[in-house]
């Protein structure tokens, strides 16, 4: 009976004993250490593939040092946002304001020379509105004209072809006749090489239209870049007038802004 009663108490204490070891349940915080899911933070931090990275953070991983950017319009232009390089293309304009001096020459009886100044295509805006002006004189002061017009390119300025109506006001005054007043007509431009590289014009207009006093103007210039600003031109224009018709040579030296 004593034998059981050791028996039972030795048994008792081993089940208490043992009891923590394998009767417990799971751990739980087992299950939080474990990296759940820290593999799901690394898919933000995952460089975007090439299709969906902007071309803004394309320009800013290029390898290049700071100087090269700093000395590059270009590329600072893109790094700040990638242009629309078809748009600008076609509204860009591929001529140029031009400042002009240069020497003419008069082929009527007495073949007077002189000089010629004047601006071509003021930009005015965004348009294709523009502003020239020019004056001519001999130095016997035996001819002269002078005047302003508006141009209003059509076509996208841009472009290798061009065409504007013309109008404004004209003076011109001979040893045989003199007139004044509107003038008006068009103007049609080739441009064979962009951004003032190159370009040929013809210019159709009437000063004082459907009057005794009326003129014709018949003009063709031709100019090509010497450097990347200076241009040299040469016009050949025909005044057409009831009195006499005089021919107008010019080689001009033009400053492109």
């Amino acid at each position: 009976m004593k034998l059981n009663y050791w028996f039972v108490l030795i048994s008792g204490c081993l089940t208490l004993v043992t009891t923590p070891a394998w009767a417990q349940t799971p751990e739980t915080p087992q299950t939080e250490e474990t990296p759940p899911t820290q593999e799901t933070p690394q898919t933000e931090e995952t460089p975007p593939t090439p299709e969906s990275a902007t071309p803004n953070s394309s320009a800013r991983d290029l390898d290049l040092s700071p100087e090269i950017i700093e000395n590059s319009p270009v590329l600072r232009r893109w790094m700040r946002k990638v242009p629309n390089v078809l748009e600008s293309i076609k509204n860009d304009p591929s001529f140029r304001t031009r400042l002009r001096l240069g020497y003419s020459q008069f082929t009527a009886d007495d073949r007077s020379s002189g000089i010629k100044v004047g601006i071509e295509d003021i930009f005015l805006g965004k348009t294709g509105l523009t502003l020239s002006g020019e004056y001519s004189t001999s130095f016997d002061g035996d001819y002269s004209l002078y005047g302003g017009d508006l141009r209003y390119y059509i076509l996208p300025l841009g472009g290798y072809i061009n065409v504007a109506p013309v109008i404004g006001y004209r003076h011109i005054d001979t040893d045989k006749y003199d007139t004044s007043g509107l003038n008006v007509g068009a103007r049609l431009l080739f441009v064979f090489s962009r951004t003032g590289g190159g370009d040929i014009s013809l210019t159709q207009s009437w000063v004082s239209p459907g009057t005794s006093e009326e003129v014709g103007l018949t003009t063709i210039s031709v100019g090509y870049a010497l450097t990347e600003n200076i241009r040299l031109s040469t016009d050949i224009q025909k005044q057409n007038a009831r009195q006499r018709k005089d021919t107008r040579l010019a080689v001009v030296l033009e400053w492109m802004l």
